[in-house]
């Protein structure tokens, strides 16, 4: 499946692509790549569940992002957009350049729930975590390279601490195993094939699947116990396509149709 036969199939997604297309355009061009820890000074604190981004045994340097996100948004703000989000563009841009602190401590609220005061926090969301995740695309690679999935399996992701977005099924039956996404960062890890991921149930009496017609590689997996909701790609070859989250956005009007709750992170609460 490509992304152009997608969008022909769901020409209701072609705002947002746009949208996606033109905010990964600006982010590319102000990409900076930072360089791969020493790993073996985190390895305790990986054993211990602590994600690599919350971990003060890793020297990562995050600054660059400061700048990175403050270019970003001054690149989209002075752009052709839709008038609502030509706005609120602009008016991130002032609270970003309000003073010269306030993209330091925009990236700290993104990465540690610091306190930032903004009118447009789905969009400086979006934003922040874009250039984020390009930025920190070498060492995500690096990390899923280096670690024992077998030793994480955890409901939050091993980088940032998310919980995920979506989920794979990879493999073939009967041993056919389920990755967890991560929609902020970008990484995948691995976790068991059979229980919530939020509230950690595993009553198969409280666990659901709810088919999509019309899109036979993807499933909404959902939960009695906390309501929550997974969406999930059964097939491979095509991540690029149906890992994205904003290519699936119907599946979240769908379950929130259904009263389940979305649990995870979301980048397009715009």
């Amino acid at each position: 499946m490509t992304r152009d036969l997608w969008l022909t199939r769901h020409p209701y997604l072609e705002p947002v692509a746009r949208l996606h297309a033109q905010v990964t355009a600006a982010a590319e061009v102000s990409e900076v790549r930072q360089s791969v820890p020493e790993w073996d000074t985190y390895l305790n604190d990986f054993h211990a569940g602590v994600p690599l981004l919350m971990s003060s045994s890793v020297a990562l340097d995050l600054e660059p992002v400061e700048s990175i996100v403050g270019a970003l948004v001054e690149t989209l703000a002075a752009s052709a957009l839709p008038d609502r989000l030509a706005q609120e563009m602009g008016a991130l841009h002032t609270e970003l350049h309000s003073d010269s602190k306030a993209s330091r401590r925009a990236v700290a609220w993104l990465l540690y729930d610091e306190t930032f005061a903004t009118s447009c926090p789905g969009l400086l969301r979006y934003l922040g975590w874009t250039a984020l995740a390009r930025y920190l695309r070498l060492i995500v690679n690096a990390f899923g390279n280096w670690r024992e999935e077998e030793r994480w399996l955890r409901n939050y992701c091993p980088t940032c601490g998310t919980p995920p977005s979506m989920a794979q099924l990879v493999g073939t039956e009967p041993g056919r195993q389920r990755v967890l996404v991560c929609g902020c960062c970008g990484t995948r890890w691995g976790y068991r094939r059979s229980g919530c991921p939020f509230c950690e149930n595993t009553d198969d009496r409280r666990l659901g699947v709810l088919a999509i017609e019309g899109d036979g590689d993807l499933r909404i997996d959902h939960c009695g116990s906390c309501g929550g909701y997974l969406k999930t790609y059964v097939g491979n070859g095509s991540e690029d396509v149906f890992l994205a989250d904003w290519t699936s956005i119907h599946l979240d009007i769908i379950a929130r149709d259904r009263q389940l709750k979305r649990l995870a992170a979301s980048l397009y609460e715009l």
